[in-house]
């Protein structure tokens, strides 16, 4: 699936070719449109999507592991780069 990402790193947009699986993507369950709905393991990095229409973000240096596969851990990191 092709979709288009906000590279962090390199503070641009990006499109990237991705398959998301359960072996690479945790979902959460939401309420909000700013709430975390999924984080995937991508390129060394770690793609954050919030529910609503905003572009992924990647994160260059964490994984779903290094934050515990938590949703609250996950925004954390989102705002500190925003």
């Amino acid at each position: 699936m092709e979709i288009s990402i906000y590279n962090s790193l390199k503070s641009r947009l990006e499109t990237i070719d991705i398959e998301f699986t359960e072996k690479n993507t945790t979902w959460f369950d939401c309420e909000n449109d700013n709430d975390i709905y999924m984080i995937t393991d991508f390129n060394d990095g770690i793609l954050i999507k919030e529910l609503g229409y905003s572009y992924p973000i990647w994160i260059d240096g964490e994984t779903r592991a290094s934050i515990a596969y938590d949703q609250q851990k996950a925004k954390k990191l989102k705002c500190m780069i925003c």
